[in-house]
């Protein structure tokens, strides 16, 4: 295959469905979501099939747990799956919504105007919610997208394409409108993330290698996250049995994900009595903790203890590892986190408003919360539907994006024959 000509062909498709894709009405984007949110249930013993081919290929070759646990596909993903195509297309359509009109003392009114961003590349590893979850987002906002999956996930990825092309047919809107990269060959990456001649915006969801890659490379503006160094921290305010509750679960919920809490903050006069009670339901779980020099001695006796080092506070683990460092108060919280967070998301447990809402205000991440496990920070929870992603970074969009994350703003200008003196 002549990748660049493969690829130069995709991209050409793809400009082409996206100037019907912004014309598309309402009724027919969300026609298109219900169809295949109908499809993906019915099809749902041969999803399971697909993705069993994909997991046996995999554990042949040896991927992480974490990869693994990725390209599962259980039968409460399927129906997330579906869930979340229907939740998007009862959200509102954000596409030639206007906002901000003004009039300006020469007559004329002036405002902005939200439209597609036009061809959205979407790049991943394992994860075949992702086809799902992307197309979604990218056919209610009025964008064309080409997905290029992972090896990992071809059979799964597959047969979702053919559901998700089948629901565009159904709907009279243009098949090329989504698609899959059919080729496992890596130039494929390559070739997508050098054409800003069809490609508007690259969205990476997978390793720190790959989106390190992507990130020297690619001429495609990117939205992106690097990694997810997430932070719980347990203040000396904080209802114990509620911050064991929470820290638990932001840790142990689920290993592989970027809103996996990978390091504890305790603040000093409440460590000896919180940490004994999360080491117990820690140790059901056999997670290593990585402790400082002050949480050694209160845990001494765990299981599964050894000292933290300076690349503990700086490490996305993806696996049952969690640093511990006690710290003296909210400010030294607050620090920390500022300096080693990825900026994905940050948690605090306090039963005190003003400290809440000073960490709300102080840490620098696209999510930050109270008294909530960070495993919240996710498009479905969020109500968006579903993510096409999320970003730390903080130009154009933050977090879990959704809709408006896959729109921009345009003004429009209304006269009345008004010439500028």
């Amino acid at each position: 295959m002549d990748i660049k000509h493969y690829m130069h062909d995709l991209g050409q498709k793809a400009r082409s469905a996206s100037r019907a894709m912004a014309k598309a009405d309402t009724a027919a984007k969300n026609q298109v979501l219900l169809t295949i949110a109908g499809a993906i249930r019915r099809d749902a013993a041969l999803l399971r099939v697909a993705n069993e081919q994909d997991m046996a290929a995999a554990r042949t070759s040896g991927l992480t747990d974490a990869m693994l646990d990725r390209l599962s596909l259980s039968d409460k993903a399927i129906a997330t799956m579906a869930a979340g195509l229907e939740q998007i297309a009862a959200l509102s359509d954000p596409i030639g919504e206007i906002s901000n009109l003004k009039y300006r003392p020469s007559g004329i009114q002036v405002g902005q105007m939200r439209v597609p961003l036009g061809v959205i590349g979407i790049i991943y590893e394992a994860r075949p919610n992702v086809t799902v979850d992307a197309a979604g987002l990218c056919i209610k906002s009025g964008n064309a997208t080409i997905l290029r999956g992972g090896s990992e996930a071809i059979h799964c990825n597959q047969a979702l394409a053919k559901i998700v092309q089948e629901g565009l047919a159904a709907a009279g809107l243009p098949q090329d409108a989504v698609q899959i990269v059919e080729t496992t060959d890596r130039a494929a990456v390559g070739e997508l993330i050098t054409m800003p001649e069809y490609v508007d915006v690259i969205v990476p969801r997978g390793g720190k290698g790959l989106i390190e890659r992507l990130m020297r490379e690619s001429r495609v503006p990117m939205i992106k996250h690097l990694d997810g160094i997430c932070h719980v921290y347990i203040d000396d305010r904080a209802d114990l049995a509620k911050a064991a509750a929470v820290a638990f679960n932001a840790k142990c919920h689920r290993y592989g994900t970027c809103n996996t809490m990978e390091t504890l903050l305790v603040a000093r006069s409440v460590a000896a009595e919180a940490l004994p009670q999360l080491a117990a339901l820690f140790a059901g779980k056999q997670v290593e903790l990585r402790a400082d020099a002050e949480a050694q001695i209160i845990l001494a006796g765990y299981p599964h203890l050894a000292a933290a080092t300076e690349e503990d506070w700086q490490t996305e683990y993806l696996a049952p590892i969690l640093a511990v460092k006690i710290v003296g108060d909210i400010e030294q919280a607050i620090d920390h986190i500022n300096t080693y967070s990825s900026r994905h998301t940050d948690a605090i447990i306090t039963e005190d408003y003003s400290r809440a809402l000073r960490f709300l205000r102080e840490v620098d991440s696209a999510s930050v919360m109270v008294n909530a496990s960070t495993r919240f920070a996710d498009g479905f929870e969020y109500g968006l539907g579903a993510e096409i992603g999320i970003s730390n970074d903080k130009l154009h969009a933050r977090g879990p994006v959704g809709l408006e994350g896959l729109t921009s703003l345009k003004y429009i200008v209304l006269g009345h024959g008004e010439i500028r003196e």
